[in-house]
């Protein structure tokens, strides 16, 4: 069902991209120096829809760099949680290790079980 659904997506996205290439096939110059028009000092000369894919792309790596950045806060908190939860599972451990030490020594009983993974 997702294959499906992703299919139905992204195959019409595909057929705009092909056609917005086919349509944009001439060259353009991009120049990237404001103050000189007659003799850039830094152009590319490329097909329209590169410059457009180059855009979009750019624009998602950016999208995407600052997703992250502002994702930081959960992952530190994440990270706090994960070695407070560490350092409970070591003490739970150490008290076991300490309550069967005292039941050998009392004369058996039942041992406890090791905590589980989950």
């Amino acid at each position: 069902m997702t294959r499906f659904l992703k299919n139905l997506v992204l195959v019409p996205i595909a057929i705009v991209l092909i056609a917005l290439a086919v349509a944009n096939r001439h060259v353009v110059t991009l120049s990237l120096d404001p103050f000189n028009r007659a003799d850039p000092a830094l152009s590319v000369d490329a097909p329209l829809f590169w410059i457009l894919f180059a855009a979009v792309a750019f624009g998602v790596f950016i999208g995407g760099v600052a997703s992250w950045a502002a994702q930081g806060k959960w992952r530190k908190e994440a990270r706090v949680k994960r070695r407070e939860a560490d350092l409970w599972h070591s003490e739970a451990d150490r008290l076991k290790a300490v309550q069967q030490q005292g039941q050998k020594q009392a004369g058996g009983g039942k041992a406890i079980a090791s905590r589980s993974a989950a």
